[in-house]
């Protein structure tokens, strides 16, 4: 091959197409359509935005796991609405959502994920929403930092390069998953003052118990205490740092690479055709 052939290209940050793209799971196309005469009312036209959908209205096409992965890798805008199609802008709109954008970059850049709902921790859950009946649930100190989002509406810096887990599946909790991952790459979400009219108050059924059992699940295997091997060194790492301090002993660690030496045979780690 000649080498002067070819031209190596220097990159940079991105350059989005887009400044927003809206993207929807769609069962209901009446109800989808309200969503976005509703969004282009209230700021977001086609001039800088694109409206991207998965058509479920025929069946069930993709869930919300591998659905919004493709939302995730397909859109082109700076920043990414993930949203129910029983969401409509009421009060604020593409103003009140680029100067909370604003507000975010200036506290915390390093921000990946914003909602108008979500729990900050083990009891305390924020939410600005308006109800179907009317009714406003306001929470009057935003923005909040979160641990997970509604998925009502959920704002992604596209800049973040996230994704869902590719383990889980089903319609729910993927905020609480995508938030969990945006911690783990070092980026934190927040709920901020966006209000939106949500025709739904929630329905944790049977399917919801199940999400949230294998949610569980994954995370428990994902956070677990490991030993660690590369080419220049070995370690232990654990979310305890007592048990992590001590496990990195140089003695212990010895009695370890014997074990794995003498016992632990290196076929558990040759991959079998799953049937």
């Amino acid at each position: 091959m000649n080498i002067e052939k070819i031209k190596p290209q220097s990159i940079s940050k991105a350059i989005y197409k887009f400044e927003f793209s809206i993207c929807t799971l769609v069962t209901r196309k009446n109800e989808y359509e309200e969503m976005l005469q509703s969004f282009v009312e209230k700021g977001f036209s086609e001039k800088d935005c694109e409206f991207l959908y998965i058509d479920n209205t025929e069946g069930c096409k993709h869930e919300a796991y591998e659905g919004l992965n493709l939302f995730l890798q397909q859109a082109k805008g700076k920043y990414i609405i993930i949203c129910h199609q029983d969401v409509i802008l009421i009060d604020d709109g593409r103003n009140q959502l680029v100067n909370c954008i604003k507000e975010i970059d200036y506290l915390d850049p390093d921000w990946a994920i914003l909602a108008n709902a979500g729990g900050m921790n083990f009891k305390w859950v924020a939410t600005q929403i308006t109800q179907l009946n009317g009714n406003r649930i306001v929470q009057k100190r935003l923005p909040l930092r979160a641990r997970t989002v509604d998925e009502n509406f959920m704002l992604v810096k596209n800049d973040a390069n996230l994704a869902l887990s590719y383990d889980l599946k089903g319609f729910h909790l993927y905020g609480t998953d995508i938030c969990l991952i945006a911690d783990i790459l070092g980026y934190n979400s927040y709920v901020i003052n966006f209000n939106l009219l949500h025709k739904s108050d929630g329905n944790p059924d049977r399917k919801f118990y199940a999400n949230k059992k294998a949610l569980m699940k994954k995370y428990r295997k994902a956070f677990r205490s490991r030993f660690l091997a590369t080419t220049i060194t070995r370690f232990f790492v654990s979310g305890s740092l007592i048990l992590q301090t001590i496990i990195n002993f140089q003695p212990i660690l010895f009695f370890v690479r014997q074990y794995y030496k003498h016992v632990w045979h290196k076929k558990h780690y040759v991959p079998k055709p799953k049937n």
